[in-house]
């Protein structure tokens, strides 16, 4: 072979650029299983359809098996030929710790949807669009360029629209889908937008490239460059639920199927909360002076109006609890917003306090969520008046939700719950933001009265059969004219589907555990994550 041969297949050879399977099998996993179920679908009968939902658990658990090698180092793929360093696809040890939860948010939302695909929803849709979401989702915290932030946040969000208007027929749920996907398309807007004027001031789409471009921008495209910032964080702010845009959240919860609720809350939070991480920490640390305040308002702001919407929630309103859990939510994203702020102030460190909170917030939220699943088999409204003598009824699952909701409170027993916050504090505290910290106090305080309240309820004795007329003015005992007094008649309890009753016990055994030893979430927030 001639020199000029050889170096000309050198060069042809240096365009092309590796793949790490191992590193990118994890959303791979999850997308291929998603295309597996689209096409059984096809050829099951409907009286085999609920194999499709035991794919989709075998799925996600062969998807977080893949995380196994995964979980010391870093391994990069998708590189420039030009510049090894810019990567489009990065696993490291927050795209490690995201893409568990992510995951197993998703496998637990399959355990919750179980019943549901059986009975009410269309059972092909419903996996695939999960299994897609998740994919999403799975991709998104270890994508390093602008491009594929944004791809895969419209993966993890166009399902998601979809499975929250799949209860056909439902008035709510196809309100709740036209408001969530108005909203978020906007928002993607808005996003897109400011990505362009980053592209324009920069050039480059690589997060590392574009934190070395921003440090030097020429004048005359410092405003494009800062108004690209801006821009992008808008979009991200309104995956988080971060208030002004927390709006679409409690109207979706409450028309969308339970399971897809408490997906959301957890799953759709997760990723919001890791693409801001990626554009502020690693993408804009130059124009720290310009995100940091704006997201110390933003979680000041956001935390206090979910505290306060969720004091108002009426007892008796209907799906007053799913509402509560909505507005619980917005305050607890407030809450994650803090290091993220103090991470402008004091160093990329502080953001390990926001993954380790989000690690508690998830496995006891989804608790929560499960245990409403249950509750709405036999009391599809879902109110607060719902739950009260659930202890009587179903003391296991009683228990369980008094610690969920304690956890979220940062109440012993939850333990974990307690560190968690007690972690955001401290991160706000060492980055100066002695104010915000304030605020979060009083928020955490004002939060206790509705968690204790639903707790108290859990505990009371249940409902007699002459109490609804007091409700409705009546005095207690003069309901009827006989004179042989009414026996209360105890409902017969529902047998608990094996799956809900595996999601229960999950998350009140990872939630014990991980009070028992919170160092194995809080160790996130100490060491370095990128």
């Amino acid at each position: 072979m001639t020199p000029d041969v050889t170096t000309a297949a050198a060069g042809t050879a240096s365009l092309v650029q590796s793949v790490d399977w191992v590193a990118i099998a994890p959303p791979l996993i999850a997308a291929a299983v998603a295309l597996v179920v689209l096409l059984a679908d096809l050829f099951l009968p409907p009286a085999r359809k609920p194999l499709l939902g035991w794919i989709t658990i075998a799925g996600l658990v062969a998807a977080l098996a893949a995380l196994v090698p995964l979980r010391t180092g870093s391994r990069s793929t998708f590189c420039l030929t030009a510049n090894p360093d810019a990567c489009s696809y990065t696993a490291d040890q927050f795209a490690f710790v995201i893409q568990a939860l992510v995951l197993g948010g998703a496998l637990l939302t399959a355990l919750l949807s179980m019943k549901d695909t059986e009975e009410k929803l269309p059972a092909g849709e419903f996996w695939f669009l999960l299994l897609s979401s998740a994919a999403g989702a799975a991709l998104l915290p270890a994508a390093r360029d602008l491009a594929t932030l944004v791809v895969a946040l419209e993966v993890a969000s166009l399902p998601a629209f979809a499975l929250v208007g799949l209860k056909r027929g439902d008035r709510l749920s196809s309100e709740a889908a036209l408001k969530f996907f108005l909203s978020s398309v906007t928002a993607t807007a808005v996003m897109l937008l400011g990505v362009s004027f980053v592209y324009a001031a920069t050039g480059t789409l690589h997060l590392t490239e574009i934190a070395t471009r921003l440090a030097d921008v020429p004048g005359q495209l410092g405003t494009v460059a800062e108004t690209g910032v801006v821009l992008t964080l808008v979009g991200f702010a309104f995956k988080t639920a971060a208030a002004p845009f927390h709006f679409w959240v409690p109207d979706t919860y409450v028309g969308a199927p339970l399971p897809v609720a408490a997906y959301l809350s957890v799953v759709g939070k997760a990723v919001g909360f890791s693409g801001l991480i990626l554009v502020t920490v690693i993408a804009f640390p130059a124009y720290a002076d310009v995100w940091g305040p704006a997201l110390a308002v933003l979680a000041a702001l956001t935390m206090t109006i979910g505290n306060a919407a969720a004091v108002r929630q009426a007892a008796s309103r209907a799906h007053s609890a799913v509402r509560l859990l909505a507005w619980s939510s917005v305050g607890q994203a407030g809450y994650l917003l803090v290091p993220i702020a103090a991470a402008a102030y004091s160093g990329d460190d502080k953001v390990g306090a926001t993954v380790a909170y989000a690690l508690m917030y998830a496995v006891v939220n989804l608790g929560a969520f499960a245990v409403a699943a249950l509750v709405a088999r036999g009391k599809p409204l879902n109110r607060f008046t719902d739950y009260r003598g659930l202890y009587a009824e179903r003391p296991l699952a009683a228990l369980a939700l008094a610690f969920f909701l304690l956890c979220l409170a940062g109440l012993p027993p939850g333990i974990i719950g307690l560190f968690a916050k007690v972690t955001v504090f401290s991160a706000a505290v060492d980055a100066g933001l002695g104010w915000l910290a304030v605020v979060m106090a009083v928020n955490v305080v004002v939060a206790l009265y509705y968690y204790l309240r639903w707790t108290a309820i859990l505990f009371r004795s249940p409902e007699s059969a002459d109490e609804p007329s007091e409700a409705a003015g009546e005095p207690s005992g003069t309901a009827g004219t006989s004179e042989i007094p009414e026996i209360p008649v105890r409902p017969v309890r529902s047998r608990v589907p094996a799956p809900l009753a595996v999601a229960i016990a999950l998350t009140a055994i990872a939630g014990v555990v991980l009070s028992g030893l919170p160092q194995l979430a809080l160790h996130f927030a100490s060491v370095t994550l990128f």
